[in-house]
């Protein structure tokens, strides 16, 4: 991976600077609510419009598959580091909830989020060692998601990753614990980001609450743990519920890269609306291999999104259609990235990896 480059060349170098100084009141983070686009206005005279009619990937990227895997290495080496005993954040957590949390967290998982940080970061010369602490914070806020979504009053999974999930190798009680200390260390992990500049640790904590939080996955998950009890729900409301669940902190990775490297307001808004339609593109690959793939393959359960009366899209329009929007999604996505030139083309193969995988 790369790990510093040329910057953007997308506006002067005194724009950039600028971004250093905290404005006088924070910005406020998007809402997802309201739809979870910023206005494609503007950046309209940038960015082309996408081809619909672009194909979607007929099989994996297999550079980019090893890229990912030698980066989720790395990430798995740090992540290993961050949840030892000797970790500063660490040091007195009791054994057996450390273990949870580790249990949780490490030995698989393709490290898409933490990638993306470390990627979107490279795009304005930041190394990836600058990266890595922010990329971990919402590794850890994923995997936090993701031991709290498999109990029993969530989604009720006994296989994460191929192994027992976390309340099942250890309880419901030590999960949840689990979960809570992994959200809570990711804020930790930012905070002691040295390498980062103090606002933009800031800004990186309160968009990373945000992304996190009510108005974002926490809230995707409220709003689709509902629609389990209606009997349709509009295609909108999906849109909605999955640019939350899902998307939020897909999104977040895509921007955050920019934030940690003082990029422009202009770039951080590319970055973003190239998150979200990422993150909704993974989303509907989620929901299609749900359907048609098997629990070897994915290394958690199949088909249960029906049995559980989940909302997607390719149960509202069926696989064809969600094939044709995948490849809708990644012209989409790789379109934002044309003001970054062939700098951005290491994001534009995670698009296409993103709607192509297999698992």
């Amino acid at each position: 991976m790369r790990e510093n480059r040329a910057g953007s060349g997308l506006g002067e170098k005194a724009s950039r600077i600028a971004v250093l100084a905290p404005p006088p009141q924070p910005e406020q983070p998007p809402d997802l609510r309201a739809g979870a686009r910023l206005r494609q206005e503007e950046c309209a005279d940038t960015l082309p419009d996408p081809d619909p009619k672009r194909p979607m990937p007929s099989q994996t990227d297999t550079r980019f598959a090893d890229e990912l895997s030698q980066a989720a290495a790395r990430v798995e080496q740090a992540m290993d580091a961050s949840l030892g005993a000797g970790s500063a954040l660490l040091g007195t957590a009791p054994d057996r909830l450390l273990a949870a949390m580790r249990h949780g967290a490490l030995g698989g998982g393709k490290r898409l989020r933490p990638f993306l940080v470390i990627e979107s970061a490279a795009l304005f010369g930041a190394a990836a060692e600058q990266a890595m602490p922010v990329a971990l914070a919402l590794e850890c806020v994923h995997c936090y998601s993701l031991v709290h979504d498999d109990l029993p009053a969530m989604d009720d999974d006994d296989l994460r990753r191929g192994q027992p999930t976390v309340h099942r190798a250890f309880d419901e009680a030590t999960a949840i614990l689990a979960g809570d200390a992994l959200l809570t260390l990711a804020f930790g992990l930012v905070a002691d980001a040295h390498g980062i500049a103090p606002e933009r640790r800031i800004a990186l904590v309160r968009l990373l609450s945000h992304e996190a939080g009510a108005a974002g996955m926490v809230g995707g998950q409220a709003l689709d743990l509902a629609a389990e009890r209606r009997p349709t729900l509009p295609e909108a409301e999906i849109r909605q519920l999955q640019a939350m669940k899902t998307g939020a902190l897909i999104a977040f990775g895509c921007e955050a890269g920019a934030v940690l490297a003082g990029a422009a307001p202009r770039e951080r808004t590319v970055l973003r609306r190239f998150g979200e339609a990422l993150g909704l593109a993974f989303q509907l690959a989620d929901d299609l291999l749900d359907e048609t793939a098997d629990a070897a393959t994915l290394g958690k359960a199949a088909g249960k999104d029906a049995a559980r009366g989940k909302k997607t899209l390719p149960a509202l329009h069926g696989q064809d259609w969600t094939r044709q929007e995948l490849a809708r999604l990644v012209g989409e996505a790789e379109a934002m990235l044309e003001p970054f030139g062939e700098r951005a083309e290491t994001l534009r193969r995670a698009a296409r990896f993103v709607a192509g995988r297999d698992r």
